[in-house]
């Protein structure tokens, strides 16, 4: 027990002066000239325009009911989409018909602090025949 107590008697500077070391030091200039901005919040994009979807009458043949693409879809500042790419595929050609409908779609575009912004989404689109 002794042993013990001589040894952290022994280590306890070290341990103090390893942790002074670690820390950074904080002066007041540092600490006064973080700014840090309240926000309004977010408001996502809202779809107001979207197109149908076109397929082939062999197209539509192949498709199962409710078949749904998830697509992820980039809605610029101005309210198009951008760099639309299939995440969950049904069939290729279901999948090309759905990312040229969601090109053409138009969005108001999301917002923060009331400025329009770009925002990355996830979209799920179920297709019914």
């Amino acid at each position: 027990m002794r042993r013990n107590i001589i040894a952290s008697l022994l280590l306890s500077p070290v341990l103090f002066t390893a942790a002074a070391i670690a820390s950074p030091p904080v002066n007041a200039a540092s600490a006064s000239t973080q700014v840090r901005p309240l926000s309004t919040g977010v408001t996502a994009p809202q779809i107001i325009h979207s197109t149908d979807i076109a397929l082939s009458p062999r197209a539509a043949e192949t498709i199962p009911y409710n078949a749904e693409v998830v697509v992820n879809v980039k809605v610029d500042s101005t309210g198009k989409a951008q760099d639309v790419e299939v995440i969950k595929s049904v069939n290729p050609d279901l999948d090309a018909s759905v990312v040229e409908a969601v090109r053409q779609f138009r969005w108001r575009p999301a917002t923060l602090d009331n400025q329009a912004i770009p925002m990355d989404l996830t979209l799920n689109v179920v297709v019914q025949h």
